[in-house]
C-alpha cells in the first residue's frame, strides 16, 4: 500500500484532525472514466479532505466547511439505480474546493471556484454516527472566528472524553497510573490533541487520532534526557521532553522522534505533571545550572553558537514552535566584497544596537513616528522573529510549512528570500523590516541546505523574468552555501564578536529588553510582544481574547527575560575547548585531583578565626589567629611551628601581613594591634571601633588597611601604621567579612553582614602612602542579599569577580562590573570558608561538616570533595605551588593541616 500523503500541514494552522473513513468518491472527475474512486475521507475541525488510494498523481481534495452550502445524506432520484446502499452516502454541496499536491508535487494549491456536490459512500462506518457532527462543524464555520473556535473546542472536549486509555499498553501489571491530562502536541503550525499519562515508570502520549502509525508513545522515565517547562503563546503551559531513543519504545517498535512538546490547558496542570514526574525514583535528569553554562562560555569551554542556542532554549525558544523560534543576530555587514577579512572590525555589524537602530536616519524617522502616536508607544511596528519571518528564510527547505501558513500560496517571487545582500540592506533601510537571523545561518552541520532549492520547486518568476531558484550568495562565499555558512560561523566565533556578543544578549535576553532600558537602547516593540503584558486567562470576552491570541502568534514574541543586570563579556586570549552546553561530559574529561595530608599542627586551644599564607616569604609561612587570643606562625619548609604570641585575653578575629615584616591583628576588644616580627613585640595598639573588630583586609598595591566591626561600620586606614581614617561607611548590621581590590586609582571593598547583605563600596584614591586621600563621592551598592549570615566574601585576583558563601548553603560568583551572577550552586551544608587557588582556576571551600570542595571554575564543576576535618572547617588558604592549608576541628582538638595537591 502506498504511503499516505495527507499530513496536518495540509490543514489550516492549528486545525484539528479527528479521524478518517474508507469511502468511495462517486461520480468522480478524477477517476479516469471510472464512476467512483476509492480513498480515505479525513474529518477535520474546519474541513474534510479526500485522498485517493493508490494513485499519487491525483490531488488531495479539501472542502472547507465555510465553503459548504449543504451537508446532508444523499437520496438518489427515481431515475438513478445505484449499485450500493444509498442510505450511507454523504453529500457535500460546496461553492469552491481546493486541490493539493497535484501530480504529487509540492506547489501552490489550486482553488476551484466551481459549485459542486461531492458524494462519498462510506464502506464501514455508519453515516448517521457522523453526519450530526459534520453539520455542527459546518454551523460553527458560519460564526465569527472566536465563536467557531469555542464551538470546536466544545466538540473536541466531548469527543476526547470518550477516548479511553487501554490498560494493555502498560508495561507490566505492577505499573501504576498516577496522573492523566488532556494536552496538545505542538509542532510547527500543527496542534494535535492527545492524552499525556504518567505512571511510576513511563510517560505515555496517546494521540486522539490515527495521524501516527502507533496508538501510543511510551517514554521510559529513566531514558529522559531533559525535561523543560516552556512558555506557549506567552502562557506558562508548555512542556518539552527529550529522551534517548535506545531507552524509549513505541508500540509498533518503530523509531521515535526523541522529542515531545505539549501544551496543557492551564499552568497548574502543567506544574502538577512536572512535579509528579520529577518526584519519581526512575526519573534521573541532572538539571543544568544556567550560571555554570555562562561560566563555561565566558571561559571558552562553549562556543558562541552553542551558548546562543542555550540562551534561546532557556528563554523558551524552540524549533517546535515557529512563534518562538530560536533567534540569532546578523553578524556580518559586508555582503558585497569579493573576499572577507574577519580580522577587520568594519565587516561586523554593531552588536550594541538592535537591528532597527543600525541606520541612524531610519531610526530618527521611527522616533518621530513613535512620539506622535498615543500610548502604548513603540518604535518598531514589526518584530525580529515571527513565523512568517522564520519561513521566509526556510521556505526552500520546508515549503509545506509556508503553504500551510499562507493558505496554499508562496510569497510573491520578488518578495522572497532571493539574495542575502538585498535582505540585509532591506533590514537596514525598510521602515517595516527589522528581522534578525535564525540558527541555520551558522549551522555548519547542515551545510547551508536551506539556501538551495533542492526540491526544484517552482516558486514563480521575478519581475525581471528570472525564476526563483537558489539564494544568491555574497561574492566572498564563492557560490557555495557550505562556505557561506562556514564563514558566517567563523565570524560568530571571532574575537570581535566574542568581545561584543554580550551587548546583543542584553538587547534580546537581558536588561535592555524592556522598560526604561529598552527605551534608552532604542529597543522598544509593541506591548503585546512582551511576557506579562496581558493575562489571556483573565480575558472573558472571547472576541477580545481571540484577537489577542492572533496578534501574539503572528506578530512575534520577545524571549523570556533571562538577565536583569548587564551580561558579562567573554574572556579572550584563552584556549577554547568547545563542547555541548547540554552535555558537560563532552567538554573533555578532568584528570583526577590528588590531595594528600602532608603535615598537621594541634597548637591552638580554641576556634581558629583567620589564616594567612605568606606567599612572598622565602620560607613560606602560615599565620593563624584564634579565639584563644594568640597568633601563631608555621614554616612550610621547616615543617614546624616557629612562633606563638599571646596578644590579648579576648579572641583575635583577623590577621593581615604588611610589607614591613609586621602583622596586623583585629581583636574583640575593639582594637587593631600591630606586631613587629623582627623585634618580636607589639609596636602599636589603636582603639579602632566601638565594638569587636571582626575582619581586616590589606589593600594590595597600597599601604591601606580596611577594617570591619560589629559596630556596623567599615573604616579605611591610611598606611599600615594606622595614621588616620580616610574612609568611613556606616551600615545597619554587624560586619562579618570583607575583602578589597585596587586597580587604576579605584578601590573596591566588598562587605558581608550578619543579616546576609553583600555591599560593594567603590572609592577613588588620590596620592600614595600617608598622603592618600579618597573622593568625598563614594558609591555603595547592594550586590546580593542572602538568607542568613554571610560566611565569607572574596575578590579574585583582578577584582572582576566576587565569590560569597554563608548560612543559606549557597555560594555565588558575581561579576563586579555588571552585577550579574555568573555562577551559583546550593551545597549540602553551610559554607563559611573559601579561597581562590592556582590563578583563580580553582575555588576551595570548606563546610560545617569538615568537607573540602575543590571547584574547577573554568567548567563550573566539582573536581574533588574530601573530608579533611571531622568538624567545621574554619579557614582555607593556598600556596602558589598548589598546596592547600585548612584549619578546623578534629574531635575536640583545633588544628591546622597542610595538604599536598596536584592543582
Amino acid at each position: 500500500m502506498e504511503k499516505e500523503r495527507f499530513s496536518l500541514l495540509l490543514l489550516e494552522p492549528g486545525e484539528i484532525y479527528f479521524e478518517d473513513f474508507s469511502v468511495d468518491l462517486l461520480q468522480s472527475e478524477y477517476g479516469n472514466g471510472s464512476a467512483s474512486l476509492i480513498g480515505r475521507l479525513k474529518m477535520c475541525s474546519k474541513s474534510v479532505v479526500f485522498e485517493a488510494k493508490d494513485n499519487l498523481r491525483l490531488p488531495l481534495v479539501k472542502i472547507a466547511y465555510k465553503d459548504c452550502l449543504r451537508i446532508f445524506r444523499w437520496e438518489p432520484s427515481s431515475l438513478q439505480s445505484p449499485m450500493f446502499d444509498c442510505s450511507n452516502v454523504l453529500a457535500i454541496e460546496c461553492s469552491q474546493f481546493t486541490e493539493m499536491l497535484n501530480d504529487n508535487v509540492v506547489q501552490p494549491y489550486r482553488f476551484r471556484q466551481d459549485r459542486k456536490t461531492f458524494l462519498f459512500n462510506f464502506h464501514y462506518a455508519k453515516l448517521e454516527d457522523y453526519l450530526q457532527q459534520l453539520c455542527q462543524l459546518h454551523r460553527a464555520s458560519t460564526l465569527h472566528a472566536y465563536e467557531q473556535n469555542s464551538m470546536i473546542a466544545t466538540i473536541v472536549f466531548s469527543r476526547h472524553n470518550r477516548v479511553r486509555f487501554n490498560p494493555l499498553w502498560l508495561d507490566n501489571l505492577y505499573e501504576k497510573i498516577l496522573v492523566d491530562y488532556q494536552v496538545d502536541e505542538i509542532n510547527p503550525l500543527v496542534v494535535n490533541p492527545g492524552r499525556l499519562l504518567l505512571t511510576n515508570a513511563f510517560v505515555y502520549f496517546q494521540p486522539y487520532n490515527n495521524i501516527q502509525t502507533y496508538p501510543v508513545q511510551k517514554i521510559r522515565l529513566k531514558a529522559i534526557k531533559s525535561f523543560t517547562k516552556r512558555r506557549f503563546l506567552l502562557r506558562h503551559v508548555g512542556l518539552e521532553i527529550k529522551w534517548r531513543p535506545s531507552e524509549s519504545t513505541i508500540l509498533d517498535d518503530r523509531e521515535d522522534s526523541r522529542l515531545l512538546y505539549v501544551s496543557f490547558r492551564n499552568s497548574s496542570d502543567r506544574d502538577n505533571f512536572y512535579a509528579q514526574v520529577t518526584a519519581q525514583p526512575e526519573f534521573s535528569v541532572v538539571e543544568q545550572i544556567p550560571e555554570s553554562i555562562t561560566l563555561k562560555w565566558q571561559n571558552g569551554l562553549i562556543s558562541n553558537y552553542d551558548y546562543l542556542l542555550y540562551l534561546n532554549s532557556l528563554a523558551d525558544r524552540t524549533y517546535q514552535d515557529l512563534t518562538q523560534y530560536p533567534v540569532f543576530p546578523w553578524i556580518i555587514c559586508d555582503y558585497n566584497s569579493d573576499s572577507l577579512d574577519l580580522s577587520d572590525p568594519n565587516v561586523y555589524r554593531d552588536l550594541r544596537k538592535p537591528i532597527g537602530a543600525l541606520n541612524e536616519e531610519r531610526l530618527q524617522r521611527l522616533k518621530e513616528r513613535c512620539e506622535e502616536m498615543g500610548d502604548p508607544k513603540f518604535l518598531y511596528g514589526s518584530h525580529y522573529s515571527a513565523p512568517g519571518l522564520v519561513l521566509f528564510y526556510l521556505v526552500r527547505k520546508y515549503p509545506k510549512l509556508m503553504l500551510c501558513l499562507q493558505n496554499g500560496r508562496f510569497d510573491h517571487p520578488d518578495r522572497m528570500f532571493n539574495k542575502v545582500e538585498d535582505v540585509y540592506n532591506n533590514c537596514l533601510n525598510n521602515m517595516a523590516d527589522f528581522k534578525e537571523l535564525i540558527p541555520e545561518f551558522y549551522d555548519t552541520d547542515n551545510k547551508g541546505d536551506f539556501l538551495m532549492n533542492k526540491m526544484k520547486i517552482n516558486f514563480g518568476q521575478r519581475f525581471d523574468g528570472s525564476p526563483v531558484n537558489h539564494v544568491t550568495l555574497p561574492k566572498w562565499a564563492g557560490g557555495s552555501p557550505e562556505k557561506f555558512v562556514q564563514l558566517q560561523r567563523q565570524a560568530l566565533e571571532s574575537d570581535y564578536v566574542s568581545a561584543n556578543l554580550h551587548h546583543w544578549i542584553d538587547l534580546i535576553f537581558g536588561y535592555k529588553q524592556r522598560g526604561e532600558e529598552a527605551l534608552k537602547a532604542d529597543n522598544l516593540f509593541y506591548y503585546l510582544c512582551y511576557e506579562g503584558s496581558v493575562d489571556l486567562d483573565q480575558i472573558k470576552d472571547l472576541a477580545a481574547r481571540h484577537a489577542l491570541e492572533v496578534q501574539i502568534s503572528e506578530f512575534g514574541q520577545i524571549p523570556k527575560q533571562l538577565f536583569r543586570t548587564p551580561h558579562v563579556s567573554k574572556l579572550l586570549n584563552i584556549d577554547p575547548v568547545i563542547g555541548d552546553p547540554n552535555n558537560p561530559e563532552e567538554t573533555g574529561t578532568v584528570p583526577d585531583l590528588q590531595i594528600e595530608l602532608d603535615a598537621q599542627y594541634f597548637s591552638h586551644k580554641d576556634e581558629i578565626t583567620s589564616l594567612v599564607v605568606d606567599k612572598k616569604s622565602t620560607g613560606r609561612s602560615i599565620f593563624t589567629t584564634s579565639k584563644d587570643g594568640t597568633f601563631k606562625c608555621y614554616s612550610l619548609s621547616e615543617r614546624r611551628q616557629i612562633r606563638s604570641v599571646p596578644i590579648s585575653d579576648m579572641p583575635l578575629s583577623a590577621i593581615r601581613l604588611t610589607s614591613e615584616k609586621s602583622v596586623i591583628l583585629g581583636c574583640w576588644d575593639n582594637s587593631i594591634t600591630i606586631y613587629n616580627l623582627d623585634y618580636g613585640k607589639i609596636s602599636q595598639v589603636i582603639a579602632a571601633h566601638d565594638d569587636a573588630v571582626s575582619c581586616l583586609s590589606s589593600v594590595k598595591g597600597t599601604d591601606l588597611l580596611v577594617s570591619g566591626s560589629w559596630d556596623c561600620s567599615v573604616k579605611i586606614w591610611n598606611d599600615f601604621h594606622i595614621q588616620a581614617v580616610i574612609g568611613y561607611l556606616p551600615l545597619e548590621d554587624k560586619i562579618v567579612h570583607l575583602d578589597s581590590s585596587f586597580s587604576t586609582g579605584e578601590l573596591r571593598i566588598v562587605i558581608g553582614t550578619a543579616s546576609g547583605e553583600i555591599f560593594l563600596w567603590t572609592l577613588t584614591l588620590h596620592g600614595r602612602g600617608i598622603k592618600t586621600t579618597v573622593d568625598s563621592q563614594s558609591h555603595k551598592q547592594i550586590l546580593q542579599h542572602r538568607e542568613g549570615s554571610v560566611g565569607a566574601v572574596q575578590f579574585n585576583r583582578n577584582g572582576s569577580l566576587v565569590v560569597s558563601c554563608g548560612e543559606d548553603k549557597m555560594f555565588n560568583i558575581v561579576d563586579v562590573n555588571t552585577g550579574m551572577v555568573i555562577f551559583k550552586r546550593s551545597m549540602p551544608t553551610a559554607i563559611f570558608s573559601l579561597c581562590w587557588a592556582k590563578d583563580d582556576k580553582y575555588l576551595l571551600m570548606g563546610d560545617n561538616t569538615g568537607m573540602l570542595y575543590v571547584w574547577n571554575m573554568l567548567e563550573g564543576t566539582i573536581q574533588k570533595e574530601i573530608r579533611v576535618h571531622s568538624d567545621r572547617i574554619y579557614c582555607i588558604g593556598s600556596t602558589l605551588d598548589g598546596q592547600i592549608v585548612t584549619s578546623g576541628r578534629d574531635d575536640k582538638n583545633y588544628c591546622v593541616k597542610i595538604w599536598r595537591s596536584s592543582l
